[in-house]
């Protein structure tokens, strides 16, 4: 199976797709239909690696001053508390720690893009979170601890947003033109992955100008560490090619809706 790492930009995405919401549904055409979905999105952020047992997860409307519209939007999909308990057993397995939380619902980091994707609700989903206080070769480990899941038809989606300093908002025009460090970071980002030079990627705040610029805080980015932390080995068979890139489109000029497809090979 796949994984995947996709912006998943402002709520409102959910309403107005746009260039980024056609990619999404074209690769979740194109991809074989998964037994299940791990998430692991920005918005779900703990001090310790935490799964969710929800049967039945609930469509959370983690923000606030968006259309009325927004705040009806569900996204019924069954939860996956046997998913779970396999990614609680690997990450103790590889002695990091872990806890469960019994119902935890579904963020906009993660029903958001599973609504353009996925959208008939009918396939099993469940949450990991991130440790933005960590660091990205922590992020980085917690993926290798998933290699497995590959092996078992399981679609590991990182949502979280390749640029991402909402302190640069200028404008509510969704087409603004981006800021300069945008392309910059973004492009720098990609020639790592392409390259897989992990421990540059891992190092971004240090080896590239523009990190700071582009993500004032580390959260937004943590999934990207654990979704190329998942595909830099080997388990079971499972081997991943380079990376492919989609660029749809950068919204209020601040947001790069970036996305990385890392198909098995075999």
């Amino acid at each position: 199976m796949s994984t995947l790492f996709v912006s998943h930009g402002a709520p409102s995405l959910a309403l107005a797709p746009g260039l980024t919401g056609q990619m999404l549904a074209a690769l979740a055409a194109s991809l074989p239909r998964p037994e299940a979905i791990l998430v692991v999105s920005a918005h779900w952020d703990t001090r310790v690696p935490t799964v969710s047992l929800a049967s039945q997860p609930e469509t959370m409307h983690d923000f606030a001053g968006f259309p009325p519209a927004m705040y009806t939007q569900t996204y019924p999909a069954p939860g996956a508390p046997w998913l779970a308990e396999q990614v609680l057993a690997l990450l103790q397995a590889h002695d990091l720690p872990v806890q469960a939380h019994p119902d935890r619902g579904l963020d906009h980091g993660a029903w958001v893009p599973l609504m353009l994707m996925y959208p008939q609700a009918d396939i099993p989903v469940t949450q990991l979170s991130i440790q933005s206080r960590s660091s990205p070769a922590a992020q980085f480990a917690l993926g290798q601890a998933l290699q497995a899941l590959h092996a078992q038809n399981i679609l590991i989606l990182a949502s979280g947003a390749i640029t991402h300093n909402l302190s640069d908002f200028f404008s509510a025009d969704r087409n603004a033109l981006p800021l300069t460090y945008v392309d910059a970071f973004a492009d720098w980002m990609a020639a790592r992955i392409a390259q897989q030079q992990w421990d540059s990627l891992c190092n971004y705040r240090n080896e590239c100008a523009w990190a700071r610029q582009a993500h004032a805080t580390e959260d937004h980015l943590m999934p990207l560490f654990v979704a190329a932390g998942s595909v830099s080995g080997t388990a079971l068979g499972t081997v991943f090619g380079a990376a492919q890139r989609y660029t749809p489109e950068t919204t209020y000029g601040i947001l790069a809706m970036d996305a990385y497809l890392w198909t098995a090979q075999g």
